[in-house]
């Protein structure tokens, strides 16, 4: 997922050096939401594995 933002991203800083704001803002704004989205997930992971670290020890 983190792959996919980063492709969005450089999708957004080309399309804004060549003048498509258009395709700039909407790039950058579906970099931006699976960024978040890869957080979110990291970080219910890393809490579950902790959790689950507690219980078996």
């Amino acid at each position: 997922m983190l792959k996919w933002a980063l492709i969005f991203f450089v999708v957004s800083v080309i399309a804004g050096f060549f003048g498509f704001s258009g395709v700039s803002a909407g790039a950058a704004r579906i970099s931006r939401w699976l960024f978040f989205i890869a957080l979110a997930v990291f970080a219910l992971f890393l809490i579950l594995g902790l959790l689950a670290g507690e219980l078996i020890f």
